[in-house]
């Protein structure tokens, strides 16, 4: 990897900028596409002809964005490596019918959207942000990106058991107040459109989320560590971003040298399953990469030959070891920050991480000059689930599950350490150009 494109500490501090832009999926990759095109790659509508040409490219759908870049010389049967990640987080999401209250205090109705820490949401200061969808099928986002809501939480005085196993009912202790007064049929839409620039009368449709308004910031006497939101799984999405542009860049400067055609897939809905148009179990990246053989001038039997030398290296958040709950992970896999990205491994198939998967992620990490750590669960411990596998099956590649070890995952505010971010980004820049 050319040591111009090596990222350091300043490169967190964008991460920091990327999450504070980032409240939502579409913000996510409304942010990621603008970087792509100040590093020169171009927006391909789905429904038009492509071309076979070198260059970076990229779709948006919704909330996931696949972007790639074809080197010069590449033929029709040039292997992929793609960099797969998630943009969606646990959190909670606008239903249908949004504007209630009770006892004389107006809510926003929401649906628990993922497997969030519910009681990381109390008392804190909330914001609102997602997509209007218009009469004419133009989409604009909108982003309240101040204290607008509160889940306000029950008093001591009032449960005194509280500290003691405290137990949330889903429907009823989650909706979040933003006003005094009886609620009116249409005001939060009314509201939002007029945040938009939008006629709320145009507004036929939404998909909107509550974010955490507090940003994210270094926390540690030596400012070691990074404190802040949707983490899992958007410093992934920000790294394989960074590395994809570090790519085409090194690309140019050495006249065409990449071996691979290299890939940013960040999917949307990975955390309730990732079966939607928008996650990894859809058809969105088979399409993408068939449609870039197939440009290129190649046949079915060339795209069988790209996909056989192709591989995914899978980048979502793994557990860092817990200081006050250490028997909870393996004994003998610990798990640090500031120790470089971690190997995500799962025997029964939960990651997709197997020997050969091992020793790609190795050799660019020793390419990159990247220290890692192995993660494996503690066998009395159900072990969780990332895109890999999904990706494996469904298109036959090579895939490795990787990541940065966080602590309070799910939470509305996670905790990494401040050189992670950099050096997965540097390890995923020389998976890339390697």
């Amino acid at each position: 990897m050319s040591t111009s494109r090596r990222f350091d500490r300043g490169h967190t501090d964008d991460l920091v900028s990327f999450l504070t832009a980032s409240p939502t999926p579409y913000h996510a990759v409304a942010t990621a596409a603008e970087r792509l095109e100040k590093a020169g790659f171009r927006r391909l509508a789905e429904s038009d002809a492509w071309d076979g040409g070198t260059g970076g490219r990229y779709v948006l759908r919704g909330g996931a964005i696949i972007a790639w870049y074809v080197p010069g010389g590449s033929s029709p049967a040039t292997p992929f490596r793609i960099v797969g990640a998630h943009t969606d987080s646990p959190t909670l999401r606008v239903k249908p019918v949004p504007d209630t209250g009770s006892s004389g205090w107006r809510q926003v109705a929401v649906e628990i959207y993922g497997g969030t820490l519910l009681n990381t949401w109390l008392d804190r200061d909330l914001g609102l942000a997602g997509r209007l969808v218009l009469r004419d099928g133009t989409t604009r986002l909108v982003n309240v990106d101040r204290p607008l809501l509160r889940v306000p939480q029950l008093a001591i005085h009032l449960d005194r058991e509280a500290n003691s196993g405290l137990k949330l009912d889903r429907q009823r202790h989650m909706t979040p107040v933003w006003g005094l007064g009886e609620p009116r049929e249409g005001e939060l839409i009314d509201f939002l459109a007029a945040e938009a620039g939008a006629d709320a009368a145009d507004v036929t449709g939404w998909d909107l989320m509550v974010h955490p308004v507090e940003p994210p910031a270094y926390l540690g006497r030596d400012r070691e560590l990074l404190a802040g939101p949707r983490m899992d799984n958007l410093l992934s999405v920000h790294a394989g971003t960074a590395a994809l542009t570090a790519a085409a860049a090194h690309d140019r400067e050495t006249g065409g040298a990449l071996p691979y055609v290299p890939v940013l897939a960040a999917f949307d809905h990975e955390e309730n399953g990732s079966q939607s148009d928008t996650g990894a179990e859809g058809p969105l990246l088979g399409t993408v990469l068939e449609r870039s053989v197939l440009t290129r001038g190649g046949t079915p039997e060339d795209r069988a030959r790209a996909y056989a030398d192709t591989v995914c290296m899978s980048s979502d958040t793994g557990h860092a070891v817990h200081p006050n709950y250490a028997e909870r992970h393996d004994p003998g896999h610990h798990p640090m920050p500031n120790r470089g990205p971690i190997l995500k491994v799962n025997v029964n198939q939960r990651y997709a991480t197997d020997g050969t998967g091992r020793a790609i992620f190795a050799a660019a990490c020793e390419r990159a000059g990247v220290p890692w750590q192995s993660f494996v669960s503690n066998n009395a411990m159900p072990c969780g689930t990332t895109i890999g596998p999904i990706t494996a099956a469904r298109h036959g590649i090579t895939t490795v599950d990787i990541g940065v070890a966080i602590l309070s995952m799910h939470s509305a505010r996670e905790l990494c350490g401040a050189d992670d971010p950099h050096l997965l980004a540097n390890a995923l820049t020389a998976f890339l150009t390697g």
